[in-house]
């Protein structure tokens, strides 16, 4: 069983939580993908639900497979949020943001009752940090706000390397908000609230891809099955 089976696996659980009549997040990704596509699927038979998407490419996906969208500004208020992550640790943290969406993808869960979080086992881990932290900033001071990030990282004993993400062409990657992601390779992190404290409070710095006591729910999809974390 491929990776993509696992996601798809998990993704269908997720709609074991989808009652009709709730406004639902749809999150960003490969694995929330199956998610949309799924739940389209349930809307073409009958299913009466309204999702608010994370990015411009969950728009376009619901779009494609019949899922009626709204905006969080017309439905600021969401009974479930269904997401992926790129690291699961414990507690239910997460890293986020590899897609490049983490700035709408937390705003959208925040305004949600419940986070649901998909994803195949290899995303479960005992720290958070092998995978690069996605840094969110505005393109307006890039070096300054850069060199503030590396010093709040050298603060807590991290590596400082930071990486400028790229797109096209190999031109800076621009968020649907407008904005660059620096990925920071930590390795580890031993304190995630303490460095999402640091980097929320530098100026520059619009989003980071610690998701802390969001998650309330985790569907992992692995070769024994398919096992649900609370």
């Amino acid at each position: 069983m491929t990776s993509d089976d696992l996601k798809r696996q998990a993704a269908a659980r997720a709609l074991d939580w989808v009652q009709p009549g709730m406004r639902l997040g749809l999150g960003t990704g490969s694995t929330a993908r199956h998610f949309v596509e799924l739940l389209g699927e349930r809307v073409r038979a009958g299913l009466d639900v309204v999702g608010v998407p994370t990015s411009e490419a969950t728009q376009a996906d619901a779009e494609r497979w019949g899922v009626p969208v709204t905006t969080l500004d017309d439905a600021p208020h969401l009974h479930v949020t269904v997401d992926g992550a790129d690291e699961i640790g414990p507690g239910l943290s997460l890293i986020k943001g590899g897609g490049g969406a983490l700035l709408r993808e937390k705003i959208v869960a925040a305004a949600s009752e419940h986070m649901i979080v998909i994803a195949d086992d290899s995303k479960c881990v005992a720290s958070l940090g092998a995978f690069p932290l996605p840094i969110e900033i505005v393109p307006f001071g890039l070096a300054a706000t850069r060199n503030a990030i590396a010093a709040v990282l050298e603060s807590l004993a991290l590596p400082s390397a930071l990486k400028l993400r790229t797109g096209n062409a190999g031109l800076a990657f621009v968020t649907d908000g407008g904005h660059f992601i620096l990925d920071a390779a930590l390795g580890r992190i031993p304190d995630p609230k303490a460095l999402a404290e640091r980097l929320a409070a530098i100026p520059g710095v619009v989003e980071h891809g610690l998701f802390l006591g969001l998650a309330r729910t985790a569907i992992v999809a692995g070769a024994a099955g398919v096992r649900v974390i609370e």
